[in-house]
């Protein structure tokens, strides 16, 4: 039962949602800390050459965000979003300071296991959260908010650390501003932050089941949820692999192109607006791309989006000097802004109110998991074959990733979808298979 009062939509709930807009942007900005900065103390103030060495935090925190994502959906399903927000908070506390007075590499790498168990649990909660306020309506437009906040207080937080660090060094002047993050982060958290349970309560009451479906609930296990979200659902299984490409493409982004860029000759300054210009139009461009997804559909902003990543790569990779690094990083954020928050509402579009924090978890999950897997492919290659072939590489890949969204994923905002072609997901029992509104072998993608 939902308490009288409660009602879902973005003007319904203003107050909370922009208070969680902001909360988030503090969430963004701790990792915002580490883009500019970090990959040039591991080569400056430790001594580390080999690229794949350099990149292990980024694979430590990858591999610890995404698997905490998972358990972050599931345990605010069971236990409530608030408390989880909280827990994530409370791991970032550390942070800056192992970051300022890391006496060797480990410890930055243990900095990152707990800047992972802080993102995946606080990102992770502000985007449900966010969801269960509004309510099916608008939900790109949500999520494009709450992408803006988080990615261009990590473009800010990228370019204040690069300027910090030229006019006062690499530690520990940059990290001061990481301690101010997490003191508001968890101050508005624990006095203003509200739980939104009923919300979903409210929602799960009005939701309709698919006419495709008549059996569609809200009683998935945690396997089934995991299965569905990674392969079995075609739109699901599109979204996560076009989230782990990003996030792919982003975690070598992060740990080459600053030694990419001082390689070339750039100052500390001038690195620092690369790293700014990219995250900083992935966030801005999210205010128009997640609600232009509302009235277009997600499935040509994604396919779109991650043609436009695979071109900047190549820019990057071919080019040289600041000029035209700085076209390819800002091509980069573009098509990152069309595909993240777009991402976010495809999945919320097809998962039941009851699991939907769930299925947003196993998406993450994959997604974030890119993070990890960016940077050992990148790290391999950059020491193989130098950093160039590495980028070349990841454009590559996007490039696979939007084919492959043109042709497999369904289309997910029902305004935009075919009556028979609305991708649609089993309920209380039985299997995927023929119970979807889908041709049995168009659920193994």
């Amino acid at each position: 039962m939902s308490e009288p009062g409660i009602r879902l939509g973005l003007r319904e709930n203003w107050k909370q949602f922009w208070l969680l807009v902001l909360v988030n942007a503090f969430v963004g900005a701790m990792v915002g800390l580490e883009r500019t900065v970090l990959p040039l103390i591991a080569e400056e103030d430790f001594g580390m050459v080999a690229r794949g060495a350099i990149l292990s935090f980024i694979v430590t925190f990858g591999f610890v965000k995404a698997g905490t994502n998972f358990f972050a959906g599931r345990l605010g399903d069971l236990f409530g979003r608030k408390k989880v927000l909280l827990v994530g908070w409370l791991f970032g506390i550390p942070v800056p300071f192992l970051l300022m007075w890391a006496p060797s590499w480990s410890w930055i790498v243990f900095a990152n296991v707990l800047l992972g168990v802080n993102q995946g649990l606080a990102w992770s909660t502000t985007v449900i959260m966010k969801i269960d306020l509004v309510g099916p309506k608008a939900r790109g437009l949500a999520m494009g908010l709450n992408e803006f906040a988080g990615y261009l207080a990590v473009a800010l937080a990228a370019l204040g650390t690069g300027y910090v660090a030229e006019a006062f060094g690499l530690r520990p002047e940059p990290f001061y501003l990481g301690i101010a993050f997490v003191a508001l982060g968890v101050g508005l958290t624990v006095l203003f932050v509200r739980e939104t349970a009923e919300h979903v309560a409210l929602e799960a009451k009005g939701h309709q089941p698919s006419s495709e479906d008549p059996t569609l609930g809200g009683t998935l296990s945690g396997r089934e949820i995991l299965t569905m979200a990674s392969w079995r659902h075609p739109a699901l299984f599109g979204a996560s692999q076009a989230g782990m490409v990003t996030n792919f493409k982003d975690g070598l982004a992060w740990g080459l192109f600053p030694l990419f860029f001082a390689a070339g000759g750039l100052s500390l300054s001038q690195i620092g607006i690369l790293t700014f210009i990219y995250p900083a139009l992935w966030g801005v461009l999210q205010l128009w791309t997640g609600g232009l997804s509302d009235r277009l559909g997600r499935k040509p902003l994604i396919a779109t989006g991650m043609l436009l990543q695979a071109l900047a790569l190549f820019i990057v990779a071919g080019g040289g000097g600041f000029g035209v690094w700085f076209v390819g990083s800002a091509l980069l954020g573009a098509g990152t802004a069309l595909v993240y928050p777009t991402l976010l509402a495809s999945v919320a579009d097809v998962a039941h109110p009851a699991w939907r924090g769930s299925a947003v978890g196993v998406y993450r999950l994959w997604r974030d998991s890119g993070y990890a897997f960016g940077a050992i492919v990148a790290g391999v290659l950059a020491d193989l074959l130098e950093i160039a072939p590495a980028i070349l590489a990841g454009g590559l890949l996007a490039l696979l990733s939007s084919a492959l969204v043109a042709v497999r994923m369904p289309e997910t905002l029902p305004a935009q979808a075919p009556p028979d072609r609305r991708p649609s997901l089993p309920g209380t029992h039985g299997t995927v298979e023929g119970r979807n509104g889908l041709p049995t072998d168009r659920t193994h993608p």
